[in-house]
């Protein structure tokens, strides 16, 4: 399992990479494989900003659909496109082109409820 050691992650299973004031979120690869084959991704709230902890879309696997959570404050500034077409990005480059939003972050500081790499690996049982 690839679990990336320069990004943050969240209880919810998923990954943070920071760029200045602008975190990109995705799905861990935990995540994608535990809920299978991803067909549809519905994220409908670019250009709003919403809360941590509060749905930001869903992914939608052949079995389940599940609610993606905001990691951090801040507007979605981005979704990526590729994901409408191409949803199993997801499954096939979670860290990469399978990448969800970007977020402009409401305070960049904020980032104590993420967990490194180490303690991610703790929190999955790997």
């Amino acid at each position: 399992m690839n679990i990336p050691e320069n990004l943050s992650y969240t209880e919810d299973h998923e990954w943070v990479s920071f760029d200045g004031d602008t975190a990109t979120v995705g799905v861990t690869d935990f995540a994608q494989g535990e809920l299978g084959d991803i067909v549809y991704v519905e994220i409908e709230t670019e250009g709003e900003t919403i809360e941590s902890g509060e749905v930001f879309g869903t992914v939608e696997a052949v079995k389940t659909v599940s609610d993606l959570f905001m990691p951090l404050s801040g507007e979605v500034a981005e979704f990526n496109q590729a994901l409408e077409d191409s949803p199993e990005k997801v499954n096939e480059d979670p860290y990469g082109d399978g990448w969800m939003i970007k977020i402009k972050l409401a305070d960049a500081s904020n980032r104590d409820g993420l967990m490194d790499a180490t303690a991610y690996k703790v929190h999955i049982g790997a």
